[in-house]
Parts: C-alpha cells; structure tokens; sequence
C-alpha cells in the first residue's frame, strides 16, 4: 500500500527530548533515511522545486548545506540531473573558498562555498533539511550570488514555523515539506 508525502513525513521524523540540550526537541531523520521507498518520496518532492511544470529540470547545480542538507542534495542532484555543490563550515573546503558568516543564538558561525562551484549564469536550488532562523540559508544564498550564480529556489524538509525566518526569507523562493 502506498504512502502519502504527508504518512512518510508522519513515520520518518521522530522528536528527541532535550537533545542536544534541554529544552530543545531535535527532529530525527534516521527513520526516513533508513525507509527507501519513503526516502525516495521525499528526494522526488524535494526536486520538484528545481523543476518547471512539466517536470523539466531547471537548474545546473544542487547546493547542499552542511550536514544532513548532504544527504538530501546528493540524490536531488542525482534525480534532477544536475551537479551537487557542498557548502560547508569554514576550514573543510580544500582549494579557495567564498565565506560568509552569519549570527547564531551565542555567536556566529562561518560558511564557505569553492570559489570555482559554479559558472557565472549557473541556476542553483539549495537543498537543507531543517529551517529555523534562516540565518544558514541567507548566507548560502549569499555565497551563490556572489559567485555570480542565479538562485532558483530553496527546499527544505521541514520548517520550523514558530521562528522567524520568514521575515529574513521573505523574498527568496522557499518550499517546505513539513512545517511545525
């Protein structure tokens, strides 16, 4: 029997309790990492994003943001027929990097891009897992346009609803599969 988006979403995200600190209700994705069908289901809607109404790909690159925004890019990348460019915290690139940091809650954190990721013109869909603040996917984007690179959209596994991110995004294209 098939599953809907919605059931998949439902069965492959657990809540964790006071993880990585209390207070907090981390949103596991082992379960639907380790179901390959309902996997499947959620890399073919995440691509979606980066395809027009007929389902044509319309971007060049895939940018997955460090770490689990990994996982979801890669196979995107793959099912879009387009590149899969890495975005990661700064010291893990090898050749020259972009940077651009962003405030956290305490502090501020650093992302880099190869300076060589994309060709002037490239059409790029970011792929990320969870949106809370925005503050890692407005620095992203950030990066990609500075690499002269045109932004299609952003896709996310799920959104946290009750943070602000809406206000820091308002602008840019974004697509939610699970909002809480």
């Amino acid at each position: 029997m098939s599953r809907t988006l919605e059931q998949v979403l439902a069965d492959g995200i657990r809540d964790i309790p006071d993880y990585p600190q209390e207070g907090v209700v981390f949103k596991d994705i082992t379960p639907l990492l380790a179901d390959h069908t309902g996997f499947g289901q959620v890399v073919q809607a995440l691509a979606a994003a980066g395809q027009d109404d007929d389902g044509n790909p319309v971007v060049d690159k895939v940018v997955g943001i460090e770490a689990r925004g990994f996982i979801l890019a890669a196979p995107v990348a793959l099912a879009l027929g387009a590149g899969f460019v890495p975005v990661r915290k700064k010291g893990k690139l090898p050749a020259a990097t972009y940077e651009e940091s962003y405030a956290l809650e305490y502090g501020e954190a650093t992302i880099e891009v190869h300076q060589d990721a994309f060709a002037p013109g490239d059409r790029v869909l970011v792929i990320d897992d969870v949106l809370a603040t925005g503050g890692t996917v407005e620095a992203c984007l950030r990066l990609i346009r500075r690499c002269e690179a045109e932004v299609v959209g952003t896709a996310v596994l799920l959104e946290l609803s009750f943070l602000p991110w809406r206000e820091r995004l308002a602008s840019e294209r974004i697509t939610s599969l699970l909002s809480v």
